[in-house]
C-alpha cells in the first residue's frame, strides 16, 4: 500500500531526508522510529503531499503521490503531530466540514461512524476548545478517517498525552490496524514496540535498521536477556539457570534477582519458570530485558562502530554513511 523508492528531500544544502526506500503491505502497522530531527516528519509530509521531494518516487495504493496527487490523497488519512482543529466548533460540526471538504457523499453518516470508531460520540456537542489533549487527539484521528482511506499515517499519535490517554489512543491505533495500513512515527521506544508489527529506525534522513522491534533489539544486543526474581535466594539459583539448554550466561543483579543472556533464536523463558519452581525458590517475576531507546541509537549511529555493523546480519542501509 505505501511503497517508497529513492526518497530524498533537501532544503539547500542540509538533506532531511536521504534516499528512503521502504514499503508497507495492508494490514500492518509500521514504525517510523528516529529521534527528533531525524526525517520522520519530514518523510509523512512529502508521503501525504504537503511537500514535494527534490528526487524519488512515492506510492500509494498504487498512485504516484506526485503525478496523480488527488487520486492517491483519496488513500490517505493523515494525522500531523500539532492536529488542525477548530476550537470554536462542535465535535460534529467540524468532523461535518471536514467531511463536507473531502466530497464525503454522506457527510451526516461519516462524522457519526468516525465518532463511534474514536470513541468520542458522548463529546459530539462539545466544543473541541473545551476538550482534553486526549480526546483532541481522537477528533483528529476521526478527521483522517471520514473518507475510509486505505492508509493511515500518524505522526506522533500520543505527543503530550497522559499514561491513560496514551493507552486508549495505542488501543485505537491497534483496531485501527485490524483494517487499515498504518504508518505511525514516534521518538519513543516502548510506543513502537507496543503497537506495531515492523519498525524502521531513521537516524540523519537515513534507514539504518528495519525488523521487528523484538528481533531488532535482540540482534542489536546480540543476545536475549531475562531478569529472573525469585522469593528465596540461594548460590543454586544461577547454577541451575546457567546449566539450562541455550543459557549462555547468569548475572547475579541483585539479591534475589538474576539476568539470564541466551542466544537471540532460542526462548529460554518455559526452562527458567520450569527450574526456578521446582527448585523451590519461588517465581516472582520473569521478564524480557530491552534496550532503551538511547542504546539502540548510540549502537547504530556511533561513527566508530559502523564498520563492525555492515559484517552483521542486521538489515542496514548505506550504514557507512549514516
Amino acid at each position: 500500500m505505501i511503497e517508497v523508492e529513492g526518497l530524498t528531500k533537501r532544503y539547500g544544502a542540509f538533506t532531511a531526508v536521504d534516499g528512503l526506500h521502504f514499503s508497507v503491505e495492508r494490514g500492518e502497522i509500521v514504525g517510523f522510529l528516529g529521534p527528533n530531527g531525524a526525517g520522520k516528519t519530514t518523510t509523512m509530509r512529502v508521503l501525504t503531499g504537503y511537500l514535494s521531494p527534490t528526487e524519488g518516487t512515492a506510492r500509494i495504493a498504487g498512485h504516484d503521490i506526485f503525478s496523480a496527487s488527488l487520486e492517491a490523497r483519496r488513500h490517505i488519512g493523515y494525522l500531523p503531530e500539532t492536529v488542525p482543529l477548530y476550537p470554536e466548533m462542535t465535535v460534529r460540526s467540524y468532523l461535518r466540514f471536514m467531511a463536507e471538504i473531502r466530497g464525503v457523499a454522506d457527510r451526516k453518516a461519516a462524522a457519526e461512524e468516525a465518532m463511534d470508531k474514536c470513541r468520542i460520540a458522548d463529546r459530539a456537542e462539545h466544543p473541541i476548545s473545551t476538550l482534553s489533549k486526549g480526546y483532541r487527539q481522537r477528533v483528529g484521528l476521526a478527521q483522517a478517517l471520514l473518507h475510509g482511506p486505505d492508509v493511515l499515517i500518524l505522526d506522533e499519535p500520543t505527543i503530550g498525552l497522559d499514561p491513560r490517554q496514551i493507552i486508549e489512543v495505542r488501543e485505537l491505533i491497534r483496531a485501527l490496524g485490524d483494517e487499515r495500513t498504518v504508518l505511525l512515527s514516534s521518538h519513543i521506544l516502548p510506543e513502537i514496540s507496543q503497537v506495531c508489527n515492523r519498525v524502521l529506525i531513521i537516524h540523519k534522513g537515513r534507514i539504518v535498521a528495519e525488523d521487528t522491534p523484538d528481533t531488532l533489539t535482540a540482534r542489536l544486543q546480540g543476545a536475549a536477556r531475562l531478569s529472573v526474581q525469585v522469593a528465596q535466594p540461594s548460590p543454586d539459583v544461577a547454577s541451575a539457570l546457567g546449566a539450562l539448554t541455550g543459557v549462555e550466561a547468569v548475572e547475579v543483579a541483585d539479591a534475589g534477582v538474576y539476568h539470564v543472556v541466551s542466544a537471540p533464536e532460542i526462548d529460554v523463558r518455559a526452562a527458567v519458570a520450569e527450574a526456578v519452581v521446582r527448585g523451590g525458590w519461588g517465581l516472582l517475576e520473569l521478564r524480557s530485558l530491552g534496550m532503551s531507546l538511547e542504546e539502540i541509537f548510540l549502537q547504530l549511529t556511533r561513527e566508530e562502530n559502523v564498520a563492525e555493523r555492515v559484517e552483521e546480519p542486521l538489515d542496514v542501509e548505506e550504514a557507512a554513511d549514516a
